[in-house]
């Protein structure tokens, strides 16, 4: 079956930018982050040669070096503590042996990054000691955090499209194997082995079973067959163009959830938080924002992704555990806004304003 316009995409997509190996080379998930870090970075130092930040110019880089360690620490133990436990006790006798390192099969929690960049954030505030003795670039932890809240939506809009690539976090689905879907939807070939549900059929299954056998080679497992089959398909060629057109009516259609918090993330966070930081604002009230309209954006949009398969409880009261974490931001920002609002603290930047120098409230 040849797709029409009218109808999905099948994804097909590499997750490797250059591939060296069938199991290894450079990934689109890793680009994702380095432009986030990079974008971050060229921002922060605009801001601070603009004289709207706190932290000193020259002390940009060593800054966005305590925020890489922080996202990727926090991100990783932050998705193997909320989500896979099991890894913290899981070895193997090749490289990197240990299942918390085994980052090349994915998983980073952005709640957790998060958490890691609050601790960079308390860090950084600390400033730099200098050979005399004195300490440049000390400022008000809170302060920092803004920061690092108004440079978050680029990398965070980076991830989900890094996260579309992959064919990873799939969406709900908009039509089922063989009905007609609408033209937005996508297929992702990655959900037979996502451990999702599909909902096809008996049949649509035994088709499904026939093309990986047929595919195959001797003594060769369905699951490798597949991910052969997959690679195939990433790669193009009249060879892969088949096999997507016989796969194409056995899997579902799907919302690009991915792409939804893309712009979710990305986009409408960051507008709503530069909005807010027009003028200069007390240290953390940028901060509480990001917390309040990540939270709320994250939670909307997740009720067209589908949680974690791996999760024994799914849904808690309708909400998912991702969603859960959201609200519980929402509720941390809100907190912290009432609190930073009563408190006397001086206003500092604001893209309107007169730099870290502007007074106001």
């Amino acid at each position: 079956m040849t797709p029409t316009l009218a109808e999905a995409w099948l994804h097909d997509l590499s997750p490797f930018a250059w591939r060296f190996t069938e199991s290894f080379g450079v990934r689109w998930y890793g680009i994702s982050y380095a432009l986030g870090f990079l974008v971050g970075y060229a921002a922060m130092r605009w801001l601070a040669r603009r004289g709207l930040i706190l932290i000193p110019p020259h002390r940009c880089g060593d800054a966005m070096l305590s925020v890489i360690v922080g996202v990727v620490v926090g991100g990783r133990l932050g998705y193997v503590l909320f989500y896979e436990p099991w890894l913290l006790w899981q070895f193997s006798g090749s490289a990197p042996w240990w299942g918390v390192l085994m980052t090349q099969k994915g998983g980073m929690a952005s709640h957790g990054g998060m958490i890691g960049v609050i601790i960079a954030a308390w860090r950084i505030s600390r400033g730099w000691k200098l050979p005399d003795g004195t300490v440049e670039g000390r400022c008000p932890p809170l302060h920092v955090m803004d920061v690092f809240a108004l440079l978050a939506p680029a990398g965070l809009c980076f991830g989900r499209v890094a996260n579309f690539v992959n064919g990873e976090l799939l969406g709900k689905i908009a039509a089922r194997p063989g009905e007609a879907s609408p033209w937005w939807s996508v297929k992702f070939p990655q959900e037979v082995l996502s451990g999702q549900e599909c909902f096809r059929t008996s049949a649509q299954d035994t088709q499904l079973d026939a093309l990986v056998f047929r595919n195959s080679a001797p003594g060769e497992s369905w699951t490798h067959a597949y991910e052969r089959i997959l690679a195939t398909i990433q790669h193009g060629g009249a060879e892969g163009k088949r096999l997507a057109e016989e796969l194409y009516p056995l899997l579902s259609a799907r919302y690009p959830s991915q792409l939804m918090q893309a712009a979710a993330e990305g986009l409408v966070l960051a507008a709503a938080l530069w909005l807010v930081w027009a003028r200069p604002r007390k240290p953390g009230i940028v901060g509480s924002w990001f917390l309040i309209v990540y939270g709320v954006l994250r939670v909307l949009t997740e009720f067209v992704r589908l949680p974690d398969a791996q999760l024994t409880v799914q849904r808690v009261l309708g909400l998912s555990r991702g969603q859960w974490f959201s609200v519980m931001m929402v509720a941390a920002g809100l907190v912290a806004l009432t609190l930073i609002s009563r408190s006397s603290a001086r206003a500092i930047g604001g893209w309107r304003g007169r730099g870290s120098r502007a007074g106001g409230v």
